[in-house]
């Protein structure tokens, strides 16, 4: 992938989480919004208004409550976050830099895509399925996503807050540069009709038909276009965001 944002290691967070775009990604933000080169329109901050809901959510007041439970509620708040994350991620309404962001900590937050409360049918996808071992699937690392929220939080304070009365703002969406990626694979389409239902098809090249790529993936926030081996590039696809983004590689 090329881009113009620092390439740098995840210090964000534990290794046992895909974190470097996050890491990226969240000092990009940091660096213009704190430079005023990002002011984020109304899209933006709604957004940013219900993640941090999420991310900020106390656990459940429990009496007495098993260890278990105690677990399953922690877990659940941090499903929440990324199913929030997803949902304004692919509505498609956020400028380039706050998608940046939003698919950065939908990465961070993929090992809880089906835990605790899986999708409800068979064709849901899979991301962020764990390995499991003899004794059973592996567990979701849960204090290393837990270990996210603060900064996160305060992040996500400054995109969500509310400007001083009387003032009338202008956003301001600072460039930001197409990125590029070969991925040898297939992509799936998911689609939900009704709740508890899903459907799936596998994306094929309108021209040859091709279904394995390798696919030139190529995104700037708003579209995404696939280039198949044959030479055939497009954007008809009808590919969500996150259904190309949580394939590829966390770099």
């Amino acid at each position: 992938m090329t881009s113009g944002h620092e390439t740098h290691g995840a210090a964000f967070g534990p290794r046992s989480l895909q974190t470097r775009a996050l890491t990226r990604e969240a000092r990009q933000a940091r660096r213009l919004l704190a430079a005023g080169q990002w002011r984020p329109a109304a899209a933006d901050s709604e957004a940013a208004a219900a993640v941090l809901e999420r991310l900020a959510a106390p656990l459940p007041a429990r009496r007495a409550a098993a260890a278990r439970t105690l677990a399953t509620d922690r877990d659940r708040r941090l499903q929440r976050i990324l199913r929030t994350t997803l949902h304004h991620l692919d509505a498609g309404a956020v400028s380039p830099p706050a998608a940046a962001l939003l698919a950065a900590v939908a990465r961070a937050f993929l090992p809880w895509h089906a835990t605790p409360n899986p999708p409800g049918a068979a064709a849901a996808p899979r991301y962020g399925t764990l390995a499991g071992t003899a004794d059973g699937p592996a567990g979701p690392p849960t204090e290393a996503g837990e270990a996210l929220l603060p900064d996160l939080i305060a992040l996500f304070a400054v995109l969500a807050s509310t400007r001083p009365p009387g003032a009338v703002p202008i956003p301001l969406t600072p460039p930001v540069e197409p990125w590029e990626i070969r991925y040898a694979g297939r992509f799936r389409r998911y689609g939900r009709p009704t709740s508890g239902v899903w459907t799936a098809e596998t994306v094929a090249c309108p021209a040859c038909g091709g279904k394995d790529g390798p696919w030139t993936v190529t995104c700037d926030w708003h579209l995404i276009s696939l280039g198949c081996p044959c030479g055939v590039v497009t954007r008809e696809h009808g590919l969500a965001v996150s259904e190309v983004w949580l394939l590829l590689p966390d770099v």
